[in-house]
C-alpha cells in the first residue's frame, strides 16, 4: 500500500503583547516552528528575526512542511511554536504555544487564522501570537524535506579547453666534458706588466721607524789622559834611540 502525503503551510504572522527577557537593548524576537503527532514529518523550521519589533514582533513568514495524510484526517497533528530571543551570549527562551490542528476538509486549501495566547517558561500567560495555516494537496510521495537554510557556498573551478597540456620530457643530462681539452695557456702579451721603475713604495718615513740605539758615551778625560802617556812613552823612547 502506498503511502499518501499533504502538504501543510504554516504562516507565523505576529506576536504582541510578550515578556520582555532583555532589561536594557531590544528584543529581537523569532519562533522555531514544528509539528507534532508525526514522526516522519519534516524537521522544525524557523522565521526570520525581526530586530525592532522588541515584545511586538512581525514575521509573515510562510513555512511549509509535509505530513502523512492519514495523520492529517485523524486530527492527532498538531503544531508547536517556540518563540525566542536572539542574543549575542545565547538565545533566551520567551514563550511556548502548542495548537491542534483540524484535518483537511472538502474546502482543505482554505486559509485559516487563529490567535492563542503565549504561555511563559514559568507557565504564566503572557501576549498573543497570530498565525495561519492551510492544507495543500494530496502527493504520492514526500518531497525532500525543506529546511530553511542558507545555501552552502560552491566553489567553482574553471573549465579546461583542450586536452590537458602534457608535460615536457626531462632533457637527458648533459655529458661530461672530454678529456684532454684543458684552458688554453694565456696568450702572449695578455700577462700583467712588470712594475714599472720608479712606482715602488718609498721607504717609511724616519719618525716612523724604531729609533737608533744610542751608543753609551765614554768618559772624555780618560781618553785624554791616555793618550798624553802614549805620546810621553813615544817620545822618550825616540830621544833614548838618538843619543
Amino acid at each position: 500500500m502506498n503511502m499518501e502525503y499533504r502538504r501543510l503551510e504554516i504562516n507565523a504572522i505576529s506576536a504582541k503583547g510578550l515578556k520582555k527577557v532583555n532589561l536594557i537593548s531590544t528584543m529581537c524576537p523569532y519562533a522555531v516552528i514544528s509539528i507534532s503527532g508525526d514522526p516522519r514529518a519534516s524537521k522544525e523550521q524557523r522565521t526570520a528575526v525581526d530586530r525592532s519589533g522588541n515584545a511586538s514582533p512581525t514575521w509573515n513568514s510562510p513555512l511549509k512542511f509535509t505530513v502523512e495524510e492519514s495523520a492529517a484526517q485523524s486530527n492527532r497533528l498538531g503544531v508547536k511554536f517556540r518563540i525566542r530571543c536572539e542574543r549575542t551570549f545565547g538565545d533566551k527562551d520567551i514563550g511556548e504555544v502548542h495548537v491542534p490542528l483540524i484535518g483537511p476538509t472538502e474546502d482543505g486549501e482554505l486559509l485559516q487564522s487563529v490567535t492563542y495566547q503565549v504561555r511563559r517558561p514559568s507557565g504564566k500567560l503572557k501576549g498573543e501570537l497570530n498565525f495561519s495555516y492551510k492544507w495543500g494537496q494530496i502527493m504520492a510521495s514526500a518531497p525532500a524535506m525543506e529546511v530553511n537554510m542558507p545555501p552552502e557556498p560552491v566553489t567553482v573551478y574553471p573549465a579546461q579547453v583542450g586536452p590537458s597540456p602534457i608535460s615536457p620530457a626531462p632533457s637527458p643530462i648533459s655529458p661530461a666534458p672530454p678529456t684532454g681539452y684543458s684552458y688554453p695557456p694565456p696568450q702572449p702579451g695578455y700577462s700583467y706588466p712588470p712594475p714599472q721603475p720608479g712606482y715602488a713604495y718609498p721607504p717609511p718615513p724616519p719618525g716612523y721607524g724604531y729609533p737608533p740605539v744610542q751608543q753609551p758615551q765614554k768618559n772624555n778625560w780618560m781618553a785624554k789622559l791616555l793618550c798624553v802617556e802614549l805620546v810621553k812613552l813615544g817620545l822618550g823612547d825616540v830621544l833614548a834611540d838618538g843619543f
